[in-house]
This record gives C-alpha cells, structure tokens and sequence, in this order.
C-alpha cells in the first residue's frame, strides 16, 4: 500500500517536471525577434540578452530590429485608426443624410395624411368630419326650405281652391240674379206693350 502511494506520488511530480518544461519549452518557442506580438519579442530580447552586474546587454541590431517592428506596428495602428476615423466620419455623414431624408419624408407624409384627412372648399382646407357636419347642415337646411314651401304650396293651393269655389258660387249667384232680373225685364216690357195696346184699342 505504502509502496503504490509513493508510486502515485513519484508519478506525479514527473509528469509535473514534464509538463513545466514542456511548457517553457513551448514559451521559449513562442518568442521569436522576428515573428508573433511586440510583447513577445520585447520578452525574447529580455531573456536572451546578457547579464553584466543588474544591468541587461542587449545587441544593438536586436533594439534596431524591435524598433523597427514597433515603429511598424504603429504605424499599422496610426493607419487603422485614420480608417476607422475616416469610416465614422462618413458614417455620421451617412447617418445626418438619412436624418434629412426621413425628416423630409416625415413631413411629406404628413402634408399626404393632412390632405388625405382634408377636402378643399372654395379653396381652403376643410377636415372631412367639418366637411360632413357643414354637407349635412346645409341638407338639413334644403330639406327645411322644401317642405316649408311645400307648406307654403299646399296652403297657397287651398286658397286658391277655396277663392274659384267663392268665385263659381258667386257666378252662379250673378247668373241667377241676371236670369231673374232679365226674366223681370221681359215681364215688364210684356205688361207694358199689353198696356200700350190696351191704350190704342
């Protein structure tokens, strides 16, 4: 038992022996002058460069070829941010033509809802809930006129009716009294010409 515990822990700091040295293996690796991020390479100048007392020995051509690669690599950042600059400004620009555009096209469809919830009359602008009470006021007006002339009509029509029936009765009435008055004039004129012969007889 003790034996397989010992074994277990023999195993185990080996494979954590291999395991960090494969991992500076894999770091040493990593760094390069040449290749992969300024930080690496900052790391490999300062690992490989020689001690002398606490001061770092570094190759000159190691600091010229680091400061090449980090004036490159700042000017790809310079350049990155003069794009991304140059895309925001024509991104604002883009942004306050569309603002233009959708406040011209809100208020053209306002003028539309405006003249579509609108009717002209005699030239000015009249809403369609206006336009229908005045259209029914002045029906209701026409229908008032109309059957107060019909009124008007039928009460005029009776008079009228009533005055030609005054006016037959009295015709008849005159026609009558004309009839008995000339009937009276014949009678007279008779008894006279009776009294005239009468006379010379």
């Amino acid at each position: 038992m003790k034996f397989l515990t010992k074994a277990t822990v023999i195993l185990l700091v080996t494979f954590s022996f291999f395991s960090v040295n494969a991992q500076t293996d894999d770091d040493d690796e990593k760094l390069s002058l040449n290749e992969g991020t300024i930080d690496n390479q900052f790391e490999y100048v300062i690992q490989k460069s020689g001690k002398y007392q606490e001061y770092k020995v570094v190759k000159r051509t190691w600091l010229y070829s680091l400061k090449a690669h980090t004036m490159d690599t700042l000017a790809a950042f310079h350049k990155n941010l003069a794009d991304t600059k140059a895309v925001v400004e024509s991104q604002a620009n883009e942004i306050e033509s569309l603002k233009t555009s959708l406040s011209n096209t809100q208020s053209t469809l306002n003028d539309t809802n405006e003249e579509k919830d609108s009717i002209s009359l005699f030239g000015a602008q009249m809403s369609k809930a206006s336009y229908k009470v005045l259209m029914w006021c002045i029906i209701a007006g026409l229908a008032g006129l109309l059957l107060f002339f019909i009124y008007k009509f039928k009460n005029s029509n009776s008079l009228t009716r009533d005055a030609k029936h005054k006016l037959e009765e009295v015709e008849a009435e005159y026609e009558e009294h004309r009839r008995t008055a000339l009937e009276r004039e014949q009678k007279v004129r008779r008894q006279l010409q009776d009294e005239l012969n009468k006379n010379k007889a």
